[in-house]
């Protein structure tokens, strides 16, 4: 298997979605794509970040007319649902189904017709930046993929590679991480998002607590199991 790996670039006004990141510093966007037919796709996305920072994109994430697709200026025609699967105070989880593709200017879609034997997609938004890694089979097409990607970009983004890699596993942590709570990653992100895992701490468990309107207790546990949770994924994962 080889791992692509490039970012696309946004200047700000380019795309309404992408500006929201821009905005507001504390989002973050991954998401799964996977494309075995030029005609169709799914997603899977996760956007978290501060609540008030939530409640403004929560109108675009789940408005199907809006394109969050097209890499170029021109819009995807196609069918579009949007379901939403977790909604929480600092996490969204969206599923989005294209289908009836007449005409879409996707990575996913776009790599359709170059890769044989399907691919799977991570994408992560943050801030200007849009990171790419795409999972195939075979390599022999990447020149032509990236060449046609370069090619489609609309005006004021830029296309920048990183790295083309074979490797014999790949990890998704979006994929991975229902072995954490809801309840404890909610804890889990406010605490980064607050520099409680900083040295000095720029905040304490009392603060969280009154954040989050749960006992200090609560949020102490919450913590310890999370990153108790996270230390053993790390350790299988090295072993």
């Amino acid at each position: 298997m080889y791992d692509f790996s490039f970012e696309i670039t946004y200047e700000p006004g380019v795309d309404e979605y992408v500006d929201l990141f821009i905005d507001r510093s504390s989002l973050r966007s991954e998401a799964t794509y996977s494309c075995l037919d030029p005609a169709e796709l799914w997603k899977l996305e996760s956007v978290t970040g501060d609540a008030t920072d939530l409640a403004a994109v929560d109108e675009l994430l789940l408005d199907e007319s809006v394109d969050r697709e097209s890499i170029s200026d021109r819009a995807c025609r196609a069918t579009r649902a949007t379901s939403l699967l977790t909604d929480e105070q600092r996490r969204r989880v969206t599923y989005t189904y294209l289908s009836d593709v007449d005409y879409c200017e996707s990575v996913p879609l776009i790599a359709a017709k170059y890769v044989d034997g399907g691919a799977l997609f991570e994408q992560t938004r943050s801030g200007d930046t849009v990171r790419w890694r795409v999972l195939v089979q075979d390599d022999s097409k990447i020149g032509l993929l990236y060449d046609t990607l370069s090619a489609r970009l609309g005006d004021g983004r830029s296309f920048s590679f990183e790295h083309l890699t074979e490797v014999d596993r790949w990890e998704s942590e979006l994929l991975s991480r229902p072995d954490v709570r809801a309840e404890q990653r909610e804890t889990l992100l406010l605490a980064v998002e607050r520099g409680y895992f900083e040295t000095p701490r720029e905040a304490t468990l009392d603060e969280l607590a009154a954040e989050l309107d749960e006992p200090r207790s609560t949020v102490s546990y919450r913590l310890r199991r999370a990153t108790a949770e996270l230390a053993k994924r790390f350790a299988d994962q090295r072993a």
